[in-house]
């Protein structure tokens, strides 16, 4: 490729000057290395005809939009198709490019009902050309969201070229690469604003730059590519492998974070996996060093899969707390990002070496199998995708790797994950670290409360409890375990906020024992709670103290708002009565004892200070397009209705250093909910629960962490209180639970 001065003038700045360096003197490669690479992309688009009644789904899956977007397409008029106008913008040319894609990739797809259609590569190039005139090209400002100018439109744009190969003349080919070369001048740094690439970011560009690169002929960009995610240029500072202590990437502790202060492991990580599985498989077999990853890099990637992944998956989907503002994703739900890391892990075990192999399709066993539900008949993947999946699995059965037990703490992105062999539970929080949510490019529109404390639980009896349009139709402002106000909830600002306390913590006692806290202050800063929560093997105990308020708002703590699903009828149990099996009136008790929602779990009141209990099973009704609205990410208009079980604790307005205490028994009877009360007791009383005696300072929770409020001698637990033939409810021993010690002996915390 060779730029002309003109073309030097227009593209500007660091981005021309990288666009030069990379281009200016073409590396030789070795014989056939970028024909392998072109070669190896195309097959991860359409496959490798491995015939098999799962990828004949996947086919039947390809083939209705494929040939609906065909029909649809319209080669003489003003737009391809009436509702996507070109645009100079990015309204549209995501969507353009997508369906573009659908058609071009079924056209060689083996056994596609495209595949017969002769003409059909004729019709694409057309359209082909069409985009490249209207819509993308190498003489367009960015504007608007710069992801689909360097990273969105490349990616499909590269797609339909390899998948058309040789049906794109030369000369066209070449014209069509120009904006990605402009666009992708340099796999190191944003075109946009010359800011240095991290992350996912970072991995997406350097696979762009090695497959335009081998479509161009240009060895140099390719090997920009390999280097860039290592950030040789940078001496490593990006590396997309190296570990760090702030902001975007994997951290030491398992977290990964994007966009400096947002935990998103079940999104932009999967995303940096993807393309680093992609990159492994695409240059394998060239010969050239320059032109490959290392085995230390992919061994590095490979671990990412048990340390970084694995332990937020539950019942085949990712847990919700780390999928940031992709919550409102209508095409992006905690199921389909547990397909996504599935295809990824198949795909990177083909380049793995034993024991990683075996490893690697011992977990995708495992989440095929948990994530497998009659209720959720989509095909996880596409045609690829499968094939990937059926090949690591192989004829045999490969036993699928069970879960153990584990809890453990993320402390630099403010998270964690409780799993028995019965139930998993996650939290969301935020500090000065780790921002409240991510509410971006029309996306996560009722993000407010998800960073304020949300108690997530993960049962195998609702696996699809969050991706059944719960974003859509759950009252985001109560969410499980947060204490918010009865009002207009705040501005969600684009800053990616966060808190003004820095404790948001816990420990890990063993791995199936853990503590964890939170100092509380809410958006507007006139509502503070201290709040913790205790994880065993058979509950969860939630604590909260030092609730106070002067907003005039009323104040609540939300314990359950459970989507139940559509018109259910699940039972719920208020201290051995009967409560409303059909959406009806709010109910109010005061001091309940216990409650219990079948199939799904007991509730455990446990503050001995008078509680008001609000009681509403109620039918709510929403769309995804209410949630995002996001250019290229819209949701539909269609409207879902769920049936939500609520029960919430009323704190009145203004409160002044208000309590609360409940335990969740996940999963457990009717039988084993209603003795708990006489088995467990929160040690403490009044606004103590372990917080520090209600001061200022976050206290016994700061203890969790090894802050300085704490306490000695401050305990919140289970103990034995009466006795109840036959064992203990649901499992839980008579023991404290937790104790939280002074400042430095944590580690020596007793559950026994």
């Amino acid at each position: 490729m060779s730029l002309s001065r003109r073309e030097v003038l227009r593209l500007g700045g660091l981005a021309a000057c990288a666009a030069v360096a990379a281009c200016a003197s073409p590396r030789p490669a070795a014989p056939g290395d970028l024909d392998l690479i072109v070669a190896a992309y195309r097959e991860l688009q359409i496959g490798t005809n491995r015939p098999s009644p799962a990828r004949a789904k996947a086919l039947a899956a390809l083939d209705e939009p494929a040939g609906r977007f065909d029909a649809a397409m319209n080669l003489t008029g003003g737009a391809l198709w009436p509702d996507l106008p070109f645009r100079l913008d990015t309204s549209t040319v995501g969507h353009l490019y997508y369906r573009l894609r659908t058609v071009a990739v079924a056209w060689p797809t083996p056994g596609s009902a495209m595949s017969a259609r002769a003409e059909l590569p004729q019709r694409i190039s057309v359209a082909l050309e069409l985009l490249y005139r209207n819509q993308y090209h190498e003489q367009l400002p960015e504007r608007g969201n710069w992801y689909l100018y360097e990273i969105g439109v490349p990616y499909l744009l590269l797609q339909i070229l390899v998948t058309l190969g040789d049906r794109v003349a030369a000369p066209d080919r070449e014209r069509y690469l120009r904006p990605v070369l402009r666009f992708v001048a340099d796999p190191n740094r944003r075109t946009s604003t010359g800011a240095v690439e991290t992350g996912a970011n970072r991995a997406d560009k350097a696979l762009i730059a090695v497959v335009s690169g081998a479509l161009a002929g240009d060895a140099a960009r390719v090997a920009a590519g390999i280097a860039a995610v290592t950030d040789t240029a940078g001496n490593g500072q990006a590396s997309v492998i190296r570990p760090v202590t702030v902001g975007d990437g994997f951290h030491p502790d398992g977290s990964f974070l994007q966009h400096d202060r947002v935990p998103y492991s079940g999104h932009y990580g999967l995303v940096l996996l993807k393309a680093m599985a992609a990159l492994l498989r695409v240059t394998s077999a060239v010969q050239d060093p320059a032109l490959r990853l290392t085995p230390r890099v992919r061994d590095q990637i490979i671990h990412t899969v048990a340390d970084v992944f694995e332990p937020f998956v539950a019942d085949g989907a990712v847990m919700e707390p780390i999928r940031g503002r992709m919550l409102s994703r209508q095409d992006e739900t905690g199921r389909d990002a547990g397909q996504q890391l599935v295809s990824s892990v198949a795909l990177l075990a083909k380049s793995g070496a034993e024991p990683d192999r075996t490893q690697l399709a011992g977990l995708a066993a495992r989440w095929i199998a948990d994530g497998a539900d009659a209720a959720d008949p989509r095909i996880a993947g596409g045609v690829p995708e499968v094939e990937h999946a059926e090949a690591l699995l192989g004829d045999a059965t490969v036993p699928a790797t069970p879960p153990p037990p584990i809890h453990r703490v993320f402390s630099q992105m403010d998270r964690m994950v409780h799993r028995t062999a019965r139930w998993s539970a996650s939290l969301g929080l935020s500090s000065t670290r780790i921002t409240r949510y991510e509410a971006i490019n029309g996306q996560n529109k009722h993000g407010w409360f998800t960073g304020d404390g949300v108690l997530y639980l993960f049962l195998p009896t609702q696996r699809t409890h969050y991706s059944d349009a719960y974003w859509p139709t759950v009252d985001a402002t109560l969410l499980p375990s947060t204490t918010e106000k009865a009002s207009p909830p705040p501005p969600l600002l684009t800053d990616r906020p966060t808190t003004p306390n820095a404790f948001a913590g816990g420990v890990r006692f063993d791995a199936g024992h853990g503590a964890h806290g939170l100092d509380f202050t809410s958006q507007d800063g006139t509502l503070t709670a201290k709040k913790a929560w205790f994880f065993t093997s058979d509950a969860v105990l939630c604590l909260g103290a030092g609730i106070t308020d002067r907003s005039g708002a009323p104040i609540r703590t939300t314990v359950e708002n459970r989507n139940l699903g559509e018109n259910a009828t699940t039972r719920l149990l208020i201290d051995g009565e009967l409560g409303p099996t059909l959406p009806g009136p709010t109910i109010t008790r005061v001091s309940p004892r216990w409650f219990h929602l079948d199939g799904i779990a007991g509730y455990v009141l446990l503050d001995p200070t008078p509680t008001s209990v609000t009681v509403l099973r109620e039918d709510r009704t929403g769309s995804w397009s209410d949630i995002d609205t996001g250019e290229d990410t819209r949701g539909t208009a269609v409207r879902y209705t769920r049936r939500y079980q609520q029960l919430r604790l009323e704190h009145g307005v203004n409160p002044a250093d208000a309590t609360y205490a409940w335990a969740v028994l996940p999963g457990a009877g009717a039988d084993d909910t209603w003795t708990t009360p006489g088995l467990m007791e929160a040690l403490g009383s009044g606004k103590d629960h372990g917080h520090g005696n209600g001061d200022k300072t976050p206290g016994g929770t700061e203890a969790a962490r090894g802050g300085d409020g704490a306490r000695a001698g401050t305990r919140v637990g289970i103990k034995p209180w009466g006795d109840r033939p036959g064992g203990h409810p649901a499992g839980v021993e008579p023991r404290d639970v937790a104790g939280l010690g002074p400042p430095g002996r944590q580690g020596a915390s007793a559950f026994g």
